[in-house]
């Protein structure tokens, strides 16, 4: 079986898969001041608690985009299921045209996302992933990945009200009832959930317009599920899409 872990700013998301199939997924909190036997007992206590075996783990890939926690996981996997991962560049085969100024300053996330959605959908693409940011990357309809934009993440920005202001608390991020707060955290939720849903939809109008086409619209990462349902252009919610893409690359890497 394959052992999938996507490295992040925020969460360290991790599966293993047979095949195709992913039988279990976790996350946990990236830390940077934990050890690899920290994360190394987690990883294979919550394994187990799944019935997974870590001797039945006999390939794993990593994607990361947290150059200090990197070496760390490494070490895990080498120490605790006693073979050398394989670490997602920009010189993986994507099978997309890499048409940034320079694709080694693309997150390796972004780039195993449009590889997974790209071989599941084969059209033009824009994929939203809701993570400590949210980015947006853009895919035409023959393979080219143009690059996208940026944006502060929504959990990002709840933090940044809470900790820049006086009196703003911080709030569970959920769908309010309605877009008129009537009272301080329905009023942040609103401002929070109702505005990215905003900022969503403008940016991918305006990537739509740019590159002349309509495009499918997917959604991944923690938050996707609350803010697909307000957005009026996400079409789908692809909640292991790095983890899915990360298992296609693996495969190809070894031509199986």
């Amino acid at each position: 079986m394959l052992l999938t872990i996507d490295i992040g700013n925020s969460q360290i998301a991790f599966g293993v898969f047979d095949r195709d199939t992913l039988k279990k997924s976790w996350r946990l909190a990236t830390n940077t001041t934990k050890t690899s036997d920290e994360y190394g007992s987690l990883f294979v206590s919550l394994m187990r608690e799944a019935g997974i075996q870590p001797t039945s783990i006999d390939g794993t890939i990593i994607s990361s985009v947290v150059p200090p926690v990197t070496p760390v996981i490494e070490q895990v996997v080498e120490t605790y299921f006693h073979h050398c991962p394989l670490l997602v560049t920009a010189d993986f085969p994507f099978h997309l045209t890499l048409q940034y100024a320079n694709p080694r300053e693309i997150g390796t996330d972004r780039l195993v996302n449009a590889a997974a959605a790209y071989a599941r959908y084969h059209t033009g693409l824009i994929i939203v992933d809701f993570g400590t940011a949210t980015t947006f990357c853009t895919i035409t309809q023959d393979g080219r990945y143009l690059g996208g934009a940026i944006a502060p993440g929504l959990k990002s920005s709840a933090n940044a009200l809470h900790a820049h202001t006086a009196k703003l608390p911080d709030i569970e991020l959920v769908r309010p009832k309605s877009v008129i707060g009537t009272d301080t955290v329905t009023s942040m939720q609103s401002g929070l959930i109702f505005g990215y849903a905003g900022l969503v939809d403008e940016l991918v109008t305006r990537i739509q317009q740019e590159i002349g086409q309509t495009t499918r619209v997917i959604a991944t990462g923690g938050l996707a599920a609350i803010l697909a349902p307000i957005s009026r252009t996400i079409q789908d919610v692809c909640p292991y899409l790095t983890l899915e893409g990360l298992n296609l690359l693996y495969h190809r890497i070894k031509g199986d």
